[in-house]
């Protein structure tokens, strides 16, 4: 065989071999832009070499517009190259019509080449005649895609992690060998007129095809084992369809002593068709469990592995526990020979632990470890794809750990996770990404785990402090219950003994401005009317510390009987007209008609009702009005209270109603305040079973009322009784 038509069958078989690799890669995952670019790129590589081994098998005549077509598919060559490099480094981000965008100039070029005239401009002494100034400007365009494509690899090599790294590093060699040679024997022997050699050019793209196939091997660029694995049940399929054929077909023609082929065997035709395709679906499940078996032993569903790992990393808050679950789960799934984790703990200290039999790591490797990952700054380190002097390698190896996780979150650095070898083949590219995405979960869990972990440990530390102070605790707690039921004692036993003389004090004062002890003038009952409203203000202070006192020792009780409760409001607001009207306000109450009973202790909803009133009578600017105001509505008795007065602060409203507290411009304002009427008012009425009513705006005003349930048997009796 002569040289020339070593180097044609030598381009077919490169062609064959491209063209295989890429289906295979694209068949395995066909929505995926990569490997769909990848395919792109190995058809037209084909082609080109398909068009170059022709050009050596025709005679000169014929070699004319062969050559035209093999600078198209060169060019379309030079723009995949480009694509295929952006994809390996954008991924799916770069969008179909970016691709078409980035092409379009070589595309034009490319179609043009195909023009007579353009490049090639005849055939002459059975040579092609080259136009060297187009040709220029073609290598040119040409030359411009595959410089872009290195360019794309190289910079983005520089900030790729090791993984990517090499895998691009090894793509770019490739890339570089295969363009040298295609433009050596395509572009500058032709211009000189020597075209014996066309061949190489693209028979030398069997050095990138093989970087390529070096790469998804070694470095796990794709895995095409999907691919593989259908081809193979493909063909089972149709080898076992088409031995059962033929066999049934040879042996029905020795039963009957005719051939199936023949008009009036049609029906046993059909039928033998039939049985086979009846027989397709059994045999494709058949073929691919064995498929299974000899591919995909190692085989796992990512969705259930996540699940898995999460109900593991939930399941104990313990954390060696929890390591140990975890590195059983993700040897397991991954079929590795163990797992481990090596873990930062508190006051320089660590925590190990994983699978049985696995080694523990030192500090001092750790801290190697550390140092490697801060300047790499890498998520995964795979032992084998690492040179073979780095010192990480060795101290890798010498712990059997096949690969390292690092378990860092933003610039804290928990820990790492080990994985020795893979008991089948090696770790695959999913295997790594399904790594990172479940990394994020595993730190917070660890964190979570640890901050109990310290918290336990600080529990421990402080125990013996908690019981010591516990005791002192105790003791003045004591103390302090002592006191606060002398304090009890002291308000009820002062309050019962100050009643009784200011009860006899508001009577005489009484007794005196209704003339019972001779006239007095206008003055003298100007200063009697203060003093009764003093001693009455005091009446109703002494009840309500009576009441605090009671409900302190379990002695406040709740006394219904059938109430009047628009009379009652309209009482207690006229006892309140004087003290309104020497402040120039006006209370605005109109008493509803027909207002059904209520059973209520009258004496302590008196109190509530008082303390509304009197409150909205102190903090009201003068001239203005309080709407008070009584309804049923919703099957509730509803009163409130409404003054213009300085409202109460948005953020003190929510401790309004506890005991002695005061609201801070309330204290401004008034300065002899208790703070027990809102607290005392709240226990009524939720000792009536109601809710009190409550809004403010501070400057404004405020609201204060309450809502009270109509008691459905007192609302029948009241209207039976006005029917009557």
């Amino acid at each position: 065989m002569s040289l020339a038509n070593a180097t044609q069958w030598l381009a077919v078989l490169a062609a064959i071999v491209t063209a295989s690799v890429g289906i295979a890669v694209w068949f395995a995952q066909k929505h995926d832009g990569l490997r769909r670019s990848f395919l792109f790129l190995s058809l037209f590589i084909g082609l080109w070499i398909i068009s170059n081994a022709i050009f050596g098998f025709v005679d000169d005549s014929q070699r004319y517009p062969i050559a035209l077509i093999s600078y198209a598919f060169a060019m379309g060559v030079a723009v995949h190259s480009l694509l295929f490099c952006l994809s390996l480094v954008m991924g799916n981000k770069l969008r179909f019509r970016r691709q078409v965008e980035i092409g379009a100039v070589g595309y034009i070029v490319g179609i043009l080449a195909t023009i007579p005239g353009i490049v090639a401009v005849g055939v002459s002494g059975g040579k092609i005649e080259a136009h060297v100034v187009t040709l220029g400007l073609y290598g040119v365009v040409l030359s411009v895609y595959l410089l872009a494509a290195s360019i794309v690899l190289l910079s983005a090599r520089r900030r790729m992690r090791y993984v990517a790294r090499q895998q691009i590093s090894f793509v770019l060699l490739g890339m570089v060998i295969s363009s040298i040679a295609g433009a050596f024997f395509n572009l500058i022997l032709p211009l000189s007129g020597e075209y014996r050699y066309v061949q190489l050019g693209p028979a030398s793209t069997i050095i990138f095809v093989g970087v390529v196939a070096y790469v998804i091997v070694k470095h796990r660029l794709f895995d095409i084992r999907l691919a593989i694995t259908r081809s193979i049940v493909y063909f089972l399929i149709l080898a076992t369809l088409a031995s059962l054929y033929f066999g049934l077909a040879y042996s029905i023609t020795l039963l009957l002593g005719t051939s199936l082929l023949s008009a009036g065997q049609m029906t046993i035709n059909i039928a033998v068709a039939l049985l086979m395709a009846a027989m397709l679906q059994p045999l494709k499940r058949f073929f691919d469990r064995f498929t299974n078996r000899a591919f995909y032993r190692d085989n796992y569903i990512t969705e259930d592995f996540i699940r898995r790992l999460s109900r593991t990393l939930t399941s104990t808050t313990d954390l060696r526990g929890l390591l140990q679950r975890a590195s059983n789960e993700v040897s397991t799934t991954l079929k590795a020979d163990h797992a481990s984790f090596y873990i930062h703990s508190q006051d320089d200290r660590y925590v190990s632990a994983g699978t049985e039999h696995y080694q523990r790591l030192p500090k001092a490797d750790a801290q190697v470890l550390d140092e490697h990952m801060q300047m790499h700054d890498d998520a995964i380190v795979v032992t084998d794809l690492l040179p073979v002097h780095n010192p990480i390698r060795r101290l890798l190896k010498s712990h059997k750990a096949a690969l390292v996780l690092s378990l860092r979150q933003g610039n804290d650095n928990v820990g790492y996770l080990f994985l020795g070898d893979k008991k089948a083949a090696g770790y695959t590219q999913r295997d790594l990404q399904v790594l990172i995405t479940v990394r994020d979960e595993l730190v917070i869990a660890i964190q979570n785990a640890l901050s109990i972990q310290e918290f336990k440990n600080l529990n421990e530390t402080l125990q013996q402090r908690v019981n010591e102070a516990t005791k002192e605790l105790r003791a003045s707690n004591a103390q302090l219950q002592r006191l606060d039921k002398a304090k009890d004692e002291f308000v009820g036993m002062a309050s019962h003994q100050l009643r009784t003389p200011l009860t006899s004090v508001k009577g005489y004062i009484s007794m005196v401005i209704e003339g019972d002890a001779g006239k007095i003038t206008d003055a003298q009952r100007h200063l009697l009317d203060e003093a009764f409203t003093s001693s009455e203000r005091m009446v109703h202070l002494i009840n309500d510390f009576l009441n605090v006192s009671r409900l302190q020792t379990g002695k406040f009780l709740i006394d219904k009987r059938p109430t009047q409760l628009a009379k009652v409001i309209e009482q207690e607001l006229d006892s309140l007209a004087t003290t309104a009207a020497s402040r120039n306000l006006t209370f605005l109450y109109k008493p509803p008609e027909d207002f059904p009973l209520l059973d209520l202790d009258e004496s302590k909803i008196r109190q509530v009702i008082m303390n509304f009133a009197d409150n909205a009578l102190y903090y009201s600017p003068e001239h203005t009005n309080i709407h008070v105001k009584l309804m049923s509505e919703g099957g509730e008795a509803i009163f409130t209270v409404k003054d213009a007065g300085i409202g109460v602060p948005v953020a003190e409203q929510s401790q309004l109603f506890s005991k002695f507290y005061r609201a801070s411009n309330a204290r401004k304002q008034r300065p002899d305040g208790t703070g027990v009427g809102l607290y005392l008012a709240k226990k009524v009425v939720d000792a009536h079973g109601g809710k009190v009513i409550f809004e403010s705006a501070e400057g404004q005003g405020s609201t204060f009322g309450f809502r009270l349930p109509l008691d459905k048997s007192h609302s029948i009796h009241h209207a039976n009784e006005l029917e009557q």
